[in-house]
Formats: structure tokens, sequence, C-alpha cells
């Protein structure tokens, strides 16, 4: 094997680890962040606390970056628990487009009804559009939430200001979780 081979090799495994590390690190922190978010829902809506007990899954994002003018974007990462059990890891990408401006930081939770809707999200295969609108975490707002199509969704804004009236959907990508690293 020629020098330059095994050297493109370690420079590959390196960066390989590199990337595992992160993505450990990544999966830290996210446990510290979810738990705070969980909270941060709880206090701004104590209705809210029902919903984490009797959902048959849930997944919080608790910093989800987004901005546009025009043309808008999101994207956050989060954690996916089966009843109260971590299951995975999640990303959420979202694509606006309308009149819009600004940019923001909030945390979202979507709350899934059923195994059936919550087994859709762990396949990668579920995605949201203006026809499942979140409600903002304000005392008493989840008393007369529902569920549409087995989903529920909440949002707080953390910091920013988004002014917007624009169209677009959320896609989200699960990850599984190695019992190893729950």
């Amino acid at each position: 094997m020629k020098t330059s081979s095994i050297i493109t090799l370690i420079a590959i495994a390196m960066t390989l680890s590199a990337v595992s590390s992160r993505a450990a690190e990544k999966l830290d922190e996210l446990k510290k962040e979810v738990p705070a978010a969980i909270e941060s829902f709880k206090r701004a809506d104590s209705t809210l606390t029902p919903f984490f007990e009797k959902a048959a899954g849930y997944a919080v994002f608790p910093n989800v970056g987004k901005g546009g003018v025009v043309i808008g974007g999101a994207h956050g990462q989060g954690l996916v628990y089966e009843r109260d059990q971590l299951v995975g890891k999640a990303s959420m990408t979202q694509a606006t487009v309308g009149a819009q401006i600004g940019g923001q930081v909030f945390r979202e939770v979507i709350f899934f009804e059923t195994k059936e809707a919550l087994d859709a999200f762990k396949q990668s295969k579920f995605e949201m559009n203006a026809q499942v609108s979140a409600v903002a975490a304000a005392e008493g707002a989840a008393k007369n939430a529902k569920y549409r199509e087995g989903v529920l969704v909440f949002t707080r804004a953390i910091k920013g200001l988004m002014a917007e009236a624009s169209v677009g959907g959320q896609k989200f990508k699960f990850e599984a979780i190695e019992p190893s690293a729950k």
C-alpha cells in the first residue's frame, strides 16, 4: 500500500472519529437541554403536563433556529421519547416562502397520540404542513388543544423576532439511539 493511501486512510479514520465524538457530545448536550425545555413548557402552561404523561410519545426540540427574508428556513435537533423512555434523536428542517423577515430561536414539542403516529415519525415518514398548526405555549392553551391526525404541536419562543405570513413545511429525520448511549 502506498504511503499516500495510508495517510488518506488515517485522515478518514480521524475525521470519522471526530464526527462520532461530536455526535456523542451533541447527544450529551441534548440530554441536558431537553429536560430544561420540558420544564419551560410546563412552566408556561401547567395544563401541558398530562400530555407528557399520556401521549404515546413525544419529540422535544430545545433550540430551533429560524430566519428568513421572503424565503426562510429553520433547523433544530431534539430527542424522541416513547412514553417516558428515550428512543432516539431527530432533526427538523423547515422551508418556507412568502412574506417574512427576521430571525428567532424557539422550542418545539410534538406529541403523538397513538403508537401508529409515533411509528410514522420514527420511520422518518413524518412531515408537517399548514394542516397541522402549532399552539403557542401559554397558561391554559393546552386545555382546548386537540390532536390532529394523531399529532399535537406546541412551540415556545426563546428569543428574536420573526414576522411572517408564509407557507411551508417541516421534515423530520429520526435516528434510533443505541441502548448503551441512553
